[in-house]
């Protein structure tokens, strides 16, 4: 019987090794999926948007709980800390009591529990302001629990008990079915009871557990679970009736033979053969199974299992194992202690970076800010430069102008005064030749009309001669009279300004010119205004020519149309390209000038050929 429980044991074992096998290469499978998610998010997400946004926090912390469930504990807490530091910049309350969870279950996990509690409490007064959504309630069911566990390792047992319960309630209040949550935080509320040897009340919880219905079909791993914790409670209360067979149902029903319920299940089996049997060859061969699997993944389970196996073992085998468990025991709180140095070396690099990354942004902000003074300084600078040259060329054009207009002006007037001393002097000329002459003449008539008395042949022929030719210098006097009081030169006195000026600056430019104008142009009706602006637009065309174009000869005409006056002026000289032209001063002033009496002009020139000046001039 007892070959053939061994036998039946051993295959159970083969199995067990080759299930474990699978299960290996599974969450392997797993882990490389979870690994190839976080590179897609590094690629895609990471490296394309801006690192203080939302959606780069959500990325971090996506790749910091995928790291979680692959067991990378520090990359994790490495992707949780970033997204943190968003969340807070942010106010994004929820997402960083999230973050702070995720946080506080790696810090736990690596035995730093004190971290693990101040974490798990920050996120909880988070949650406290935001209103009671489902998915705040849940947050702070995992909390709770988080704490029961955290409390349960450092033995504060009440503090366990309370956080279980609070987590328990908040579950219960959940809206859809949350049963195998309600499970979870019960069987760890009645671990935290059995760890107190609060044993019946361990054991009442364990038995409502496993009353539920559909659990082991639903859930044969938690099932399992339960019922290898409801066995081994039952040890403990010295209730030996259903064991060993309850904890081989245990380990018949587990899906996971390398998980941790299978060298729970294995260790209690040991336990019980060596210390209730006595049974020293089961005992070890159920100690080694558990030490076989605890080898791989869970090190304080084998720590437990090399404990167990220094008290079955004889002799020198039972030292190396008690060896092997000092020696793990110490390694492991080493580890421990880096684990919670390294969380804290995380913690304190990502603020370094995060205050670099603030100074480089201030450094770069400050230089931008510079930067831009410097460039608005130098825009400013250049333009009020500008602006100076430019009101100063503008103010000299103007004073120009005025000089020029002054001595037009003059001119006109001295023109005019000239017109008026003419007109004055006609009239004193027809008022002599009126009275003077024309009466004496008129006299000279009446006195020979009365010598017309002499009736010779001769005399009356001789008489009537003289008598008609007074009449003719009578007549002819009277239209000379006529005329001189006619102001026949009014508005004559314009293109004299101009034919006066075109001949004193054509001698001094060395030029020859022709000069034709349209005697139908009525000069006293056009605007002082218009006249002044064709006069100085002559003037600089004038000018231009001299300086520019190398001419010997320039045509000028003044034609009237439709109203319009229209001025050409063509040069023989060497022409040039219009379009480079056309930022020059002169150009500029024709055109200003031009606009100012609503005219028109045009510049046409050709190379070796010549230009010509085309203005129309509206006579308003």
């Amino acid at each position: 019987m007892r070959e053939s429980q061994i036998l039946i044991n051993t295959l159970k074992y083969i199995l067990a090794k080759i299930f474990i096998l699978i299960f290996i290469l599974s969450s392997s499978g797993q882990n490389e999926l979870y690994l190839k998610k976080i590179d897609s998010i590094k690629k895609n997400v990471l490296a394309n948007k801006i690192q203080d946004s939302i959606v780069y926090a959500n990325a971090n912390f996506n790749i910091g709980f995928l790291y979680r469930k692959s067991f990378i504990g520090d990359s994790a807490y490495y992707y949780y800390q970033k997204a943190e530091k968003i969340y807070r910049n942010r106010n994004a309350d929820f997402n960083l009591a999230e973050t702070l969870y995720g946080i506080a279950v790696i810090q736990k996990n690596g035995k730093d529990l004190i971290a693990s509690e101040l974490s798990s409490i920050e996120a909880i007064t988070i949650l406290e302001n935001l209103s009671n959504k489902n998915e705040v309630i849940k947050l702070k069911s995992s909390l709770y629990n988080n704490l029961g566990l955290v409390f349960g390792e450092l033995e504060l047992f009440d503090e366990s008990f309370k956080y279980y319960k609070e987590s328990l309630s908040l579950t219960r209040q959940l809206e859809g079915d949350n049963q195998v949550n309600i499970i979870g935080i019960l069987n760890n509320l009645a671990l935290s009871y059995k760890k107190a040897r609060e044993f019946n009340l361990a054991l009442d919880i364990y038995s409502e557990i496993l009353s539920t219905l559909d659990l082991e079909k639903k859930q044969p791993e938690l099932f399992s679970l339960i019922l290898n914790n409801y066995a081994h409670t039952k040890y403990l209360l010295k209730d030996y009736d259903e064991l060993p067979d309850l904890y081989f149902k245990a380990l018949e029903i587990t899906t996971n033979p390398r998980g941790y319920n299978s060298i729970i299940i294995n260790q209690y089996l040991a336990e019980y053969y060596y210390y209730f049997i006595n049974d020293t060859y089961k005992a070890k061969y159920y100690a080694y199974r558990a030490k076989d699997i605890a080898e791989k993944y869970y090190n304080d389970e084998l720590l437990s299992s090399l404990l167990l196996l220094s008290e079955v073992e004889e002799d020198e085998k039972a030292s190396e194992y008690l060896k092997h468990y000092i020696t793990l025991n110490d390694s492991l709180q080493k580890v421990e202690r880096a684990t919670r140095d390294k969380y804290a070396r995380i913690r304190f690099e990502t603020n370094q970076i995060e205050k670099e990354n603030i100074k480089i942004a201030r450094e770069r902000m400050w230089l931008l800010i510079i930067s831009i003074i410097i460039l608005v300084t130098s825009v400013l600078l250049y333009v009020v430069i500008n602006q100076r040259i430019k009101n100063k060329e503008l103010k000299f054009i103007q004073e120009q102008q005025e000089a020029n207009e002054e001595i037009y002006n003059l001119m006109l007037s001295q023109n005019e005064s000239i017109e008026e001393a003419r007109i004055l002097e006609k009239k004193r000329i027809s008022q002599e030749l009126h009275d003077g002459v024309l009466g004496r003449l008129f006299g000279t008539r009446l006195n020979l009309d009365s010598l017309n008395m002499n009736t010779t042949t001769e005399a009356v022929k001789t008489r009537g001669k003289y008598i008609d030719e007074l009449k003719t210098i009578e007549h002819d006097i009277r239209k000379v009279s006529h005329e001189l009081n006619t102001d026949f030169v009014a508005g004559s006195g314009f293109i004299d300004l101009i034919e006066t000026f075109v001949e004193t600056q054509t001698e001094v430019y060395n030029l020859e010119y022709t000069l034709d104008y349209d005697e139908a142009i009525s000069w006293g009706e056009v605007s002082n205004k218009t006249k002044i602006h064709i006069y100085r637009m002559v003037q600089e065309a004038l000018h231009n020519i001299h300086k520019h174009a190398n001419a010997t000869l320039v045509n000028i005409t003044f034609k009237l149309e439709n109203n319009k006056i229209y001025l050409t002026l063509t040069d023989n000289g060497s022409g040039f390209d219009v379009n480079k032209a056309k930022s020059g001063i002169g150009l500029k002033n024709m055109n200003s000038r031009i606009s100012e009496i609503n005219g028109t002009i045009k510049i046409t020139s050709e190379k070796n050929v010549g230009t010509t000046v085309a203005i129309e001039a509206p006579i308003p």
